[in-house]
């Protein structure tokens, strides 16, 4: 009787690079590699483009910085979009980005694993429906690949719903609630905001110091302020200045329960990548009382939530705005980060290259993006096609996974 053999998987060649992720990371890349000739091909793990933005934002979302501060590549933003384009808008930019440059990513294809062989000369990438083969690998999954769920005492025992912000759309679903939301970042301040309008009742948790700067100060955005004056003067100088201008238009913070970091606003994005707040009305609503500040959780009961101050209070809801974080765990640091600084962090070994993790937003992206086109078509027009013909002696086998959502 003859016996049964599993198949083995499709084996697909790419003559360009291999991007994994078709968010605004993985489309830049692509659209800078097109745009001098080289061909890509974008593995997509969803259904979709940007899948962050279309299926884990909330229906209020604006960009938090002016437009031209979050372009893409080769590609500006509609002059009649406004100065904050929306959620929806920036996903019409995203879709418009991908047809003028011609990108179809693979949609749904889960990358379970990478293997560089030095043998080859090739990575080799495997998803549930075949393994494709490059010189060039590109990871765009990005630092914000996955929800971070915080681990709070008691959390499962909690009768109400509790939902993370990947999964809020708007405070309608809360409408007349009393809501415990976790996290006072910009999301944070915006969902708390956001259900204030539906007459929800938000206490929102605030577990560490925050800085939270006007976003625009005179209709001038106070990013694009704080990039002007770096260009003339000394960082510490100039987070001074925003602290300055912080305190004349938003007044003590701290007296509102809002302790500030000792270390600058700008500084301190650089070295932990920790964004300032931009408020965008949240600030008026806490000093109102209609948003209630409160001290870090001791642990969650049945029907609400202690707190470390002693105090108990009943809520019919839980909203976790904790943030995201990176799920690649080979060549990266524990946090799922690039062991090598922005601005170099775009270039890895034997072809490997990371976009999307300088937590600098869409502009570090950009930046990245224009790099690795840079790096990799010097590499095409040399070879003048793949180096698959390499003849390297070692049978040394670099491994990269990739966490399975």
């Amino acid at each position: 009787m003859g016996t049964c053999r599993e198949s083995e998987p499709t084996q697909i060649f790419v003559p360009g690079p291999i991007i994994v992720g078709a968010g605004p990371s993985g489309l830049a890349v692509a659209a800078c590699l097109s745009n001098r000739g080289v061909p890509s091909v974008i593995l997509e793990r969803t259904d979709c483009l940007a899948s962050l933005w279309q299926k884990r934002t909330y229906d209020r979302l604006k960009l938090h910085l002016p437009k031209h501060f979050c372009e893409l590549p080769l590609m500006p933003f509609p002059k009649n979009f406004p100065k904050y384009p929306s959620k929806q808008l920036f996903i019409s930019y995203v879709e418009s980005y991908a047809a003028r440059f011609n990108i179809k990513p693979v949609f749904n294809q889960t990358v379970e694993k990478a293997e560089f062989d030095d043998a080859s000369g090739l990575w080799n990438v495997k998803t549930q429906d075949g393994v494709y083969t490059s010189t060039w690998l590109v990871v765009a999954t990005g630092e914000n690949a996955e929800p971070v769920f915080p681990n709070i005492p008691g959390l499962k025992k909690f009768t109400g719903p509790v939902v993370h912000t990947s999964a809020y759309k708007s405070g309608s679903a809360f409408a007349n609630r009393k809501v415990l939301v976790v996290g006072c970042g910009n999301s944070g301040m915006e969902v708390s905001l956001d259900l204030c309008r539906y007459n929800a009742l938000p206490h929102m948790v605030v577990r560490n110091s925050v800085h939270v700067l006007p976003r625009d100060f005179f209709g001038l955005s106070t990013f694009g302020i704080a990039m002007t004056l770096l260009k003339w003067f000394p960082l510490k100088l100039v987070d001074k200045f925003l602290l300055l201008l912080a305190n004349s238009t938003l007044g003590n913070t701290d007296l509102l329960g809002l302790r500030r970091p000792k270390t600058g606003p700008i500084e301190l994005k650089n070295v932990t990548g920790k964004t300032p707040v931009l408020d965008v009305g949240a600030i008026s609503l806490i000093r109102s009382g209609q948003i209630k500040v409160t001290q870090a959780v001791k642990e969650i009961t049945r029907n609400g939530a202690k707190f470390l101050n002693g105090k108990e209070i009943e809520f019919d809801s839980i909203i976790l705005a904790t943030g995201y974080k990176s799920n690649e765990n080979s060549f990266f640091t524990k946090e799922g980060m690039p062991k090598t600084p922005f601005p170099n962090g775009w270039k890895g070994e034997k072809g490997l290259y990371t976009v999307g993790f300088t937590r600098r937003g869409l502009s570090g992206t950009a930046y990245d993006a224009v790099k690795i086109a840079e790096d990799i078509t010097d590499q095409w027009m040399k070879f003048n096609g793949p180096l698959s013909c390499r003849n390297i002696c070692s049978s040394h086998i670099i491994h990269l996974h990739f966490n399975k959502s």
